[in-house]
């Protein structure tokens, strides 16, 4: 009689064991599943940082920045209608060399909003990125969906 307890109780164990290897193998792999939809986001979230950090970095300490530039030809020239041209040409083009489909980049401090480059219809955007730089009184604006 106590042997067939004891099969019994081998049997119950290692079934025991077996189920909880299988718990453990469904656990690992649920964890491992990547959802797509994460990197995505963080993909788009990092694009206004990044490109206002070329924007306004330097290549070596004798080198001035874009948003520098911009800056001085605003202040030098007193925001004039020419100055904001100017600084719009300059944009454009600079952002044609970045290879950006849709964006908006504007002044938010002493133009009040005014929208120096674009591209794309900003009022149907959805996931926008955004990234602030400031530069003496100016403020920049650089909007990516």
């Amino acid at each position: 009689m106590l042997d067939e307890k004891g099969n019994f109780f081998i049997v119950e164990a290692i079934l025991a064991i077996v189920l909880l290897l299988f718990v453990f193998l469904i656990f690992n792999y649920t964890i491992s599943i990547s959802n797509p939809s994460y990197s995505g986001e963080i993909k788009n979230s990092k694009t206004a940082q990044d490109t206002m950090e070329i924007l306004s970095g330097k290549i070596n300490f004798t080198d001035g920045t874009f948003i520098g530039d911009i800056s001085e030809i605003l202040k030098e020239n007193e925001n004039s209608k020419e100055s904001v041209s100017e600084v719009s040409k300059l944009s454009k083009d600079k952002f044609s060399t970045l290879k950006l489909e849709n964006y908006r980049f504007s002044e938010t401090n002493i133009l009040d909003g005014k929208v120096l480059a674009g591209s794309g219809d900003y009022s149907k955007a959805t996931n926008v990125s955004v990234a602030t730089r400031t530069y003496g009184d100016y403020s920049y604006t650089l909007s990516i969906w």
